[in-house]
């Protein structure tokens, strides 16, 4: 007995029909530095791949590591929407596929940008952790050789967790103190039904 298997051009069609049917949207993975966005969303990855759903993955944070900035976008956030429409584009070239980002959003108006240049809603989830987690796991990032961009990230993690749950721009909000990465990111997967169980 033989086993079938889809072609490639099959699976996009499938896929196709799949995107048809239900309004896309991209989720995005938000919180402050040292909450575990880039390792949650490599297990979300993972997810994907082994549920054979077409995906797309972006770590946003770096589309704005640029310097020196231009004088009419001194946040770099400008530029970061551009990088991230330019990206996207060259990832729809290969089909249909679930986008999923990680990043920072403070405001109503980050959330505008970011769904404009990917032209479809941003659906995100905060990722959460206390100041004593947040330490130390900037700590782990950042060696002895780094301690001024230690400082830094620490003199502004818990101010920026804090306006993110002022700015409540987020459907679920999930710890991951005591959660690993695989498991905060089954958790998204499974509240925004990207995988059937």
């Amino acid at each position: 007995m033989h086993e079938l298997r889809r072609r490639p051009d099959d699976l996009h069609d499938l896929m196709s029909d799949a995107f048809t049917a239900a309004p896309p949207f991209a989720v995005f993975l938000n919180g402050s530095y040292g909450v575990g966005k880039t390792s949650v969303l490599d297990h979300v990855g993972n997810l994907l791949a082994d549920a054979d759903r077409p995906f797309s993955l972006m770590d946003v944070d770096w589309f704005h590591r640029s310097w020196p900035v231009a004088g009419h976008d001194p946040d770099n956030t400008a530029i970061e929407a551009q990088n991230i429409a330019a990206v996207w584009a060259n990832y729809r070239t290969a089909g249909p596929r679930q986008l999923v980002m990680s990043g920072v959003l403070v405001e109503p108006a980050d959330v505008r940008r970011s769904a404009d240049a990917v032209q479809m809603p941003i659906r995100s989830v905060r990722l959460v952790a206390s100041p004593q987690t947040l330490e130390a796991r900037l700590g782990r990032r950042y060696d002895g050789a780094r301690q001024q961009e230690l400082r830094w990230h620490l003199e502004r993690a818990a101010d920026l967790q804090e306006r993110q749950a002022v700015a409540d721009l987020d459907e679920l909000v999930l710890p991951t103190d005591e959660h690993s990465p695989a498991q905060v990111a089954q958790r998204v997967v499974e509240h925004f039904g990207l995988v059937t169980a």
